[in-house]
């Protein structure tokens, strides 16, 4: 797709991204662009790039999906009017490359991520899709302590305080603290779960590789 429908994308499946400007796709579109990680498809016109393509959890299948329909718009213009297809808007349109692919897991699964605030967490998880059972586990179990960090240093600091604090200052600490607290009882529940469904997939495989033996 191209970049206006790129940042509509991001801007409504993920609302962490919402404030996401021009100013820093382009430059960012641009960058990976002269890495390689996209390239430009051409002979695509706007209202082919516009067609909405859902997300499966795989590249691959994404831009086949992409493929088919342009190939298909294309063949219904041939059908058309020279002057038709000249009046048609363009626009670059990005698609993602081979290594664009190798470097999106490479980021995605860095156990030493350039970001460790959570909106660097939020975004890694919610394509955590594309992540094994175990590596979304070590996502997760990252968080959490980095939470524990945060919580840990709040109360020492409410401690070393060389004046109590008033109620208003004390309701702000506390609202902190409880925030953290929160998550860490989201990042808690969410390791369970994936712990479960992990053990889950494993006791299947066992039990078709008993099935098969015997």
């Amino acid at each position: 797709m191209h970049g206006y429908d790129l940042r509509k994308r991001l801007r409504s499946d993920f609302g962490l991204l919402s404030s996401l400007s021009f100013g820093s796709l382009y430059p960012a579109l641009a960058r990976l662009e002269s890495e390689a990680a996209v390239r430009e498809l051409h002979g695509v016109d706007e209202a082919a790039s516009a067609d909405v393509i859902a997300f499966t959890g795989s590249f691959a299948g994404e831009r086949a999906a992409f493929r088919a329909r342009l190939a298909a718009r294309t063949k219904a213009e041939s059908r058309s009017s020279a002057a038709h297809r000249s009046s048609s808007r363009t626009r670059k349109v990005y698609e993602l490359t081979p290594y664009g692919d190798e470097l999106f897991e490479r980021l995605l699964t860095d156990e030493q991520p350039r970001g460790k605030d959570a909106k660097a967490f939020t975004l890694r998880w919610a394509f955590a899709r594309h992540l094994t059972p175990e590596a979304r586990i070590r996502l997760l179990e990252r968080r959490r302590r980095q939470l524990e960090e945060r919580l840990s240093t709040s109360l020492r600091a409410a401690d070393l305080r060389r004046r109590p604090l008033d109620r208003y200052e004390r309701s702000l600490v506390e609202h902190s603290n409880a925030a953290i607290q929160l998550d860490l009882d989201w990042v808690d529940r969410l390791i369970v779960l994936e712990e479960s469904a992990r053990a889950a997939v494993a006791l299947g495989s066992q039990t078709r590789a008993e099935t098969e033996v015997s």
